[in-house]
């Protein structure tokens, strides 16, 4: 198996990378979704949430409210801690469960949105890190994804800047670039990846 850990930018295409690995035939375990996942309503990481910021941050069907806790804690670096302490150990759990049920000659990306951020680049076999300009960012969460200029930015301050990101990459996937490269440069490192996943296998 072979252990590769994904991030990037908001806003850089992380997303359209992972998806493209995932049809080369990588096995994905996406931090984000199970981040979703281990807060769903009666679960124990939603109440621990909930003990953490309120009911306020609840929506009137009782599912955490993203936008508002998103808003709370974006702007308040001791309660992005306090969220990241309650939420990170769980999805760190689960991944594991799910890395452990891979094929042993897997290559298994795991999608990390802040593995800078938390200096997870050791538990990885290598990291790739997804690689856009600050413009193209801004204009991709701006157009794509409806957020305010002033939301973006605020994001993107909130997490590691770009070189911080290219240091600890193994392999950095330029994504300022038309569709059709991008694809080819993923296909590159597919084979890349195929290629170490069966020496590691050959090794052990």
């Amino acid at each position: 198996m072979l252990k590769v850990g994904l991030t990037g930018g908001i806003g850089a295409g992380k997303s359209e990378v992972s998806r493209r690995l995932v049809a080369c035939g990588a096995v994905l375990i996406d931090a984000d979704r199970i981040a979703r996942e281990v807060v769903e309503p009666g679960t124990p990481g939603l109440a621990a949430v909930v003990d953490a910021f309120g009911t306020e941050i609840l929506t009137a069907d009782g599912r955490l409210d993203r936008p508002r806790l998103g808003s709370i804690v974006f702007a308040d670096p001791e309660r992005l801690a306090v969220l990241n302490a309650i939420v990170h150990p769980l999805v760190g759990a689960r991944s594991r469960e799910l890395e452990e049920a891979a094929a042993e000659d897997a290559v298994v990306v795991h999608d990390v949105p802040l593995l800078t951020e938390n200096g997870l680049a050791p538990l990885y076999d290598l990291v790739i890190v997804v690689d856009a300009s600050a413009a193209t960012q801004l204009d991709r969460l701006v157009g794509l994804r409806g957020m305010s200029e002033e939301d973006a930015r605020a994001r993107m301050a909130a997490q590691a800047t770009r070189e911080r990101r290219r240091e600890i990459a193994d392999i950095v996937i330029d994504n300022d670039v038309p569709l059709a490269e991008l694809e080819q440069r993923v296909e590159d490192v597919w084979s890349e990846l195929v290629h170490r996943a069966s020496r590691r296998s050959s090794a052990e």
